[in-house]
């Protein structure tokens, strides 16, 4: 089985407790719900910087990285399909689908 990149853009922050617990839980079930395929849950990420040939662009351009998980899947359709469960989904967000290989 193949490893994949899930790469999260956008979606917005919970702005209550009651918001923030909520996400947290509908994370979990998914999660839970993906079993063995995640092989990495990630982290959100903060502040970033976009570095092209020359410039750097703040705030990460025009659709900056939010966040990742690792996952491991049959296939990049496979991957797309455990990716369509994601909660980042339900808070405005995209997930960017890569298989990834190990080189090093």
């Amino acid at each position: 089985m193949a490893k994949y990149l899930l790469a999260y853009h956008g979606g917005r922050m919970a702005e209550t407790d009651e918001e923030r617990n909520a996400v947290l839980a509908a994370w979990g079930e998914w999660f839970q719900k993906a079993g063995g395929a995640i092989k990495d849950p990630g982290n959100p990420v903060g502040q970033s910087r976009t570095i092209s040939n020359g410039s750097v662009v703040q705030g990460g351009g025009a659709n900056p990285l939010s966040g990742y998980s690792i996952v491991e899947a049959e296939s990049i359709d496979g991957a797309v399909e455990l990716a369509r469960g994601c909660p980042v989904l339900q808070n405005g967000g995209s997930i960017e689908v890569a298989e990834t290989f190990d080189v090093m």
